[in-house]
């Protein structure tokens, strides 16, 4: 697979929202879950360790139960839950030698009824639709606790994006500074 320019980090919709701990990340999650709906695919992009299925675990939260088990799709790839809004897939692309293996995974069909989130986005990323949504998560480089988050949407989607983001209570995500 040739390396790819990605599209999907130009234009910030959302943030960048200042994270310190487990406890904030999985806040911030649960405040973006009740926005999506069937349909939506939020990528969620950083390095090793930087939160992405902490995440992910809080949004998931927010639309099962508090004490859902979430699990980390690294080894499974596909996390399929029965939500609120609609069957959500989690999935985890770390894995895939070749970025044609999502479509295995049903990632076409999901993408058409179910929320998708998706771990590694950049390992299909011609298979990502333009109009998802990128949760980018960075490590601050002086304190390892520290993560910034930024919502961002390809060029046209943006406006759309934000528009559906002015609600998100970020402002109650729990344990930032």
């Amino acid at each position: 697979m040739s390396a790819q320019v990605s599209p999907f980090s130009d234009k910030p919709v959302s943030g960048p929202f200042e994270v310190t701990g487990e406890m904030a990340m999985t806040s911030l999650g649960a405040s973006l879950a009740s926005l999506l709906s069937s349909g939506d695919v939020v990528r969620l992009e950083g390095p090793l360790g930087a939160g992405k299925t902490v995440f992910a675990r809080g949004l998931i939260r927010a639309l099962t139960s508090e004490g859902e088990e979430v699990p980390s799709p690294t080894f499974a790839l596909v996390q399929v839950y029965d939500t609120k809004a609609g069957p959500l897939w989690h999935m985890d692309l770390y894995r895939l030698e070749d970025e044609d293996e999502i479509v295995d995974l049903g990632f076409e069909e999901a993408q058409d009824d179910a929320i998708c989130l998706i771990e590694w986005p950049s390992r299909a990323e011609s298979y990502m639709p333009d109009n998802a949504l990128t949760v980018k998560i960075a490590v601050d480089a002086s304190d390892a606790s520290r993560r910034q988050v930024t919502l961002t949407a390809i060029a046209g989607h943006e406006a759309a994006w934000r528009e559906r983001l002015a609600t998100m209570d970020a402002g109650q995500v729990k344990g930032s500074e």
